[in-house]
C-alpha cells in the first residue's frame, strides 16, 4: 500500500514537472516570439564554457535577423534585443523601468565585496554611489592622474625595450595588464606597484588570479551573470576569496595611513575620492558600510584593468595588421608632438588626435568588453504592438550583434578607424562599448587615458609588425571560459624600434 502511495506521488510530481516544463518550453512560441528550441536543464545557457558569450550573442543576431529573440536562463524566460530602436529605449528613454540589472543581483548577502559594487549593485543603493561617484570621473578631476598615466606609459615603452634587450617573448595582453594593474591599482588603492617595469607586484599577483578562470570559477561567473539563484546556494563570490582578504587587509592599512576616512592628507586619486564619501556620508548620518566603500575600489580594478589591457592587445595587433593605419597613428601623433613642443602629452593635446581616438573607438567597435548590456524590467513593458513582457523580465541588449550589422558598419568584420572620423560619424551610430544611458560604464574617462597614454608612446617609439605565419585578427580565438571579450590565446607582435 505505501508502495503504490509513494509511486502514485513519483508519476503526480513527474507529471507536474512535466507540465509545467511544457509551458515554458512554449513561452516564446505562444507569444510569437522568434526562438532556439530549449535544452530541458539548460534553457538558452548550454554554449556557457564552450563559447563566449559574445560571439553566442553575435550569432543570434546573424541567425534571426529579427527585432529580439526569446531566450532561457535555466527555465526563466529572458529576451535577447536586437532592435537598435528598442535597445536605445531601454537603456535611455525608459531607463526609469530598467534600472537594475541581472548580473550579480541579490548576491549583497554572501558576496558583499562582489555584490556591492557599482557594476552589479542593485537600486536604490546604485543611484546613490552613481550619484557621488559621478563628479570623481568628471576630465578635470581626472587631470590630477596625468603624472601617473605618463610615467607609467613610459615605463611601458623600457619594460618592452627590456624584454627585446633580453629576447624575453613579449605576450600582449600579460604586457599591458601588468601597466593596467599599475595604474588603477594605484590610483584606487594607493598602492605603489612596479610592475609595469619587471611584471610583479602583490598587486599584480592579485590581478593574474582575476584573469584565471578555471572550471569552478567559470561556473562561478557564469552563476552570477546569469542564474543569480545559484549564488546564494553554492555562496560563489565574483572574487577569490584570498584576494578580498588581501584586498580588505591593504585598504584599511592606506586608509589608516591618510589618517583615516576624515584625514587630512590628500593625494587627489580615486581612493581619496572614496574616502572623502565615506567621510561626507558619516556626517550626514548616512549608513554607508565600510564595505560598500571597499567594493568601489575593488570593481575599478576588476572591471579595469583587463579590459583596458584587451584593448591595448587588440589595436596593437590590428596595427600591427593595418600598416597604412599605424603610419596615419604615427603622423598624427608626431605632428602633435611638434605642435607641443616635444613635451609630454596631456589630455588636451590628447584629446585632439581624431584619428588616433578612431582607432580606439574602432577597436571598441569589433572588441567591446562584453558582447551584451542586461537590464531586469521592474513593470510590465510594452516592447512593441505584439510583445508586453512582464515585471522581472530580463533583456538582452545585444551589443556586439549591432556592432557587428553591416548596415551600421559596412563590412563589419574589417578595422576601418574611418568610420569614427568627421561626417562618417553620426549620432546614429550604435556604439555600446561602454554602454548607454544612465547606467554607462562610469569609468569610461579612465579607460580611455588609461589606453591613449600607453598607446602614443608605444607608436612614437615602435613600428608594429606581425610575425610570419601569424593569424590574422579575424582568425583569433575569443576566450570560451571568461564572460568578458578576451583573447582566447597569446598574441604577439614584433616592435621594431623607429629611430
Amino acid at each position: 500500500m505505501y508502495l503504490a502511495l509513494i509511486l502514485v506521488l513519483i508519476v503526480v510530481a513527474l507529471a507536474s514537472l512535466y507540465l509545467k516544463w511544457c509551458r515554458v518550453k512554449s513561452y516564446w512560441a505562444r507569444r510569437g516570439v522568434p526562438h532556439n528550441p530549449p535544452h530541458p536543464v539548460m534553457g538558452s545557457l548550454s554554449f556557457l564554457q564552450k563559447k563566449n558569450p559574445g560571439i553566442w550573442m553575435r550569432e543570434l543576431y546573424d541567425q534571426f535577423k529579427s527585432p529580439y529573440v526569446g531566450i532561457w536562463l535555466f527555465w526563466r524566460p529572458a529576451l535577447v534585443v536586437n532592435s537598435l530602436e528598442i535597445s536605445r529605449r531601454i537603456l535611455v528613454k525608459d531607463f526609469d523601468a530598467f534600472r537594475n540589472r541581472l548580473l550579480g543581483s541579490g548576491s549583497g548577502e554572501v558576496d558583499p565585496i562582489g555584490g556591492l559594487g557599482i557594476f552589479t549593485v542593485q537600486d536604490p543603493v546604485w543611484t546613490s554611489i552613481r550619484r557621488k561617484l559621478t563628479p570623481v570621473f568628471t576630465s578635470a578631476k581626472l587631470k590630477s592622474l596625468q603624472t601617473l598615466y605618463s610615467t607609467k606609459s613610459k615605463e611601458l615603452v623600457k619594460r618592452i625595450e627590456s624584454d627585446l634587450a633580453n629576447n624575453v617573448p613579449i605576450e600582449l595582453r600579460s604586457l599591458f595588464a601588468d601597466y593596467t594593474t599599475d595604474v588603477i591599482g594605484i590610483s584606487a588603492f594607493g598602492i605603489n606597484s612596479d610592475a609595469t617595469l619587471t611584471g610583479k607586484s602583490l598587486m599584480r599577483n592579485i590581478t593574474k588570479d582575476f584573469m584565471t578562470f578555471t572550471f569552478i570559477r567559470g561556473i562561478a561567473w557564469s552563476s552570477i551573470f546569469f542564474i543569480p539563484e545559484l549564488v546564494k546556494v553554492f555562496r560563489f563570490s565574483f572574487y577569490p576569496k584570498n584576494t578580498v582578504i588581501y584586498l580588505r587587509k591593504v585598504f584599511k592599512e592606506i586608509v589608516s595611513q591618510r589618517g583615516g576616512y576624515n584625514g587630512k592628507t590628500e593625494v587627489n586619486d580615486l581612493l581619496d575620492a572614496l574616502r572623502k564619501i565615506k567621510y561626507d556620508a558619516d556626517m550626514n548620518h548616512e549608513d554607508m558600510d565600510e564595505d560598500l566603500i571597499l567594493a568601489q575600489a575593488a570593481i575599478f580594478l576588476q572591471a579595469g584593468f583587463d579590459t583596458s589591457a584587451v584593448v591595448l592587445t587588440f589595436a596593437t595587433y590590428e596595427l600591427a595588421h593595418h600598416p597604412n593605419a599605424q603610419q596615419k597613428v604615427f603622423n598624427e601623433l608626431k605632428a602633435a608632438k611638434e605642435k607641443n613642443g616635444n613635451n609630454d602629452f596631456n589630455d588636451t593635446d590628447l584629446n585632439e588626435l581624431a584619428y588616433f581616438k578612431a582607432v580606439v573607438k574602432e577597436t571598441l567597435r569589433k572588441y567591446p568588453a562584453m558582447g551584451w548590456l542586461d537590464r531586469i524590467s521592474d513593470r510590465d513593458y510594452r516592447i512593441d504592438d505584439k510583445l508586453v513582457i512582464p515585471a522581472g523580465t530580463t533583456v538582452y541588449v545585444n551589443g556586439n550583434g549591432i556592432h557587428n550589422d553591416p548596415e551600421f558598419y559596412p563590412e563589419p568584420s574589417q578595422f576601418k578607424p574611418e568610420r569614427f572620423l568627421g561626417e562618417e560619424e553620426n549620432s546614429s551610430m550604435p556604439f555600446f562599448a561602454f554602454g548607454e544611458g544612465p547606467r554607462a560604464c562610469i569609468g569610461r574617462r579612465f579607460a580611455y587615458r588609461t589606453i591613449w597614454y600607453a598607446l602614443t608612446e608605444i607608436i612614437l617609439k615602435y613600428e608594429l609588425h606581425p610575425f610570419p605565419g601569424s593569424k590574422k585578427p579575424v582568425d583569433c580565438h575569443i576566450e570560451k571560459k571568461g564572460l568578458f571579450f578576451a583573447p582566447g590565446e597569446r598574441m604577439h607582435v614584433r616592435f621594431i624600434p623607429r629611430y
